[in-house]
């Protein structure tokens, strides 16, 4: 196991922004707005050869019993647990509130190692600040600039100096041991409110996500690494993706733009569609930019057990599927309930399935004898094809003519590629060149 450093504060501190910093990588959203981030967000660092875990909170406010903010101090809670240093970010140009010295209270009785970060701390006229502190309490005080990446290696050199430094041995063994396994991106998708943190939770069963009736809840990519056999499934539940029209606050901009970007980093995606909502012109839009991007695509039909109480009926539901998605006559259709944590083995089966599917390479001797086969009734002729790239699968059909293939001759090679190789819930890409 590796040391865990967390990161907790009050809203608006700077905790995201030190984060990000840390880990070098823009992982949380950060912005003006106090609250953004909710759920514990979980990354990976190295300073000097040491590498640890590193773990963002939201904005920790003590005594405040409404939803949101009890579950966040929830959520900080199960991180704090284990981990073996916790950063106490404060903010360098204000005073010392009430909240800090409550949150200090509430750090003291899990006798882990506390260092105070004063943020914000730009400029050397700052410094003269820090003294005042030291009223907190803590010994370890380090004034910081996250966002210039001010004061970091002192920081990172203290908290670091008990963890151990990795071994060269024991690293090539776990990259030698990570090499053997398959490691699958699954991103959750869908509208606000379809029930994707949820479905988080049941797949990794753990309470990983803040879940609450409250449509866009999640704003940042929640992610949880689930191990079983030789396969790494890395889910990650994203924000909930609305009409452009519709995403007013800066704050949910950024999250629909970072649930494209986990979109475009997934090798398959599960699109959660409401049952109890049926599919809506949204859910095609989104599933839209799944198909663009060559993903996988798995559509779990959510809140099925509520649905069939409601004498919804399977096959209906999925005509209705096939009907608003045509594009997505390759997907799979799950009827699932997360809260029940009924058809999530189902899933993991269905995700192994299409990964697969989409790694798979044929040999162009393979698809010389399936084109000779090939009885394509049309204007153009077709002398060979050839495999070009996986994930998706993409074919390079050399024809005698120098236009692309017609929408309905591209359509049929599709249909018949799946059928004589196996490509499951994966898109195919045809790409016509003249011989």
């Amino acid at each position: 196991m590796l040391p865990t450093v967390v990161i907790v504060g009050r809203p608006n501190v700077g905790k995201s922004t030190l984060f990000n910093a840390i880990l070098g990588d823009r992982r949380s959203i950060v912005g003006d707005e106090p609250g953004i981030t909710r759920d514990r967000i979980y990354g990976e660092a190295t300073h000097r050869g040491k590498r640890f875990g590193l773990i963002d909170t939201g904005g920790i406010v003590p005594n405040d019993d409404q939803f949101i903010p009890s579950q966040i101090l929830r959520q900080a809670r199960f991180a704090l647990e284990d981990c073996s240093h916790i950063l106490f970010v404060i903010d360098g140009r204000s005073e010392i509130t009430g909240s800090d010295r409550n949150l200090i209270q509430l750090l003291r009785p899990l006798n882990k190692p506390i260092s105070l970060v004063v943020n914000k701390i730009d400029a050397p006229v700052r410094e003269n600040l820090v003294h005042e502190f030291y009223s907190l309490g803590l010994s370890d005080i380090f004034p910081v600039s996250a966002e210039h990446r001010l004061g970091l290696q002192d920081l990172l050199d203290h908290v670091t100096k008990t963890f151990p430094a990795a071994d060269a041995a024991m690293q090539a063994a776990k990259e030698e041991e990570e090499a053997k396994q398959r490691r699958i991106k699954v991103a959750i998708i869908g509208r606000p409110n379809v029930g994707k943190s949820t479905m988080l939770n049941a797949l990794v069963g753990a309470e990983r996500a803040i879940v609450s009736p409250i449509a866009g809840t999640t704003r940042d990519a929640v992610d949880e690494t689930v191990i079983e056999g030789n396969t790494t499934y890395r889910f990650v539940d994203t924000a909930g993706i609305r009409r452009k029209g519709k995403t007013t606050e800066m704050t949910e901009k950024l999250s629909v733009v970072m649930a494209r970007r986990h979109i475009r980093m997934a090798n398959v995606v599960l699109l959660i569609i409401d049952a109890m909502d049926g599919v809506v012109a949204a859910d095609a839009t989104i599933a839209g930019y799944a198909h663009e991007e060559g993903r996988c695509v798995i559509l779990v039909v959510n809140k099925w057990d509520a649905a069939e109480a409601a004498g919804k009926s399977k096959r209906a539901f999925t005509e209705a599927i096939r009907d608003e998605l045509k594009f997505l006559e390759y997907a799979p259709v799950i009827f699932a309930s997360a809260l029940n944590k009924e058809g999530i083995r189902k899933i993991f089966a269905t995700v192994r399935r299409a990964f697969d599917s989409a790694s798979k390479r044929i040999t162009t001797g393979q698809l010389n004898r399936f084109a000779e086969a090939l009885k394509f009734e049309g204007e153009v002729k077709i002398y060979y094809i050839t495999q070009a790239s996986i994930r998706p699968p993409t074919f390079v059909v050399f024809t005698d003519q120098a236009e692309k293939l017609h929408f309905s001759a591209e359509r049929f090679l599709m249909n018949k590629l799946r059928e004589y190789f196996g490509f499951d819930a994966t898109p195919i890409v045809i790409k016509a060149k003249r011989r």
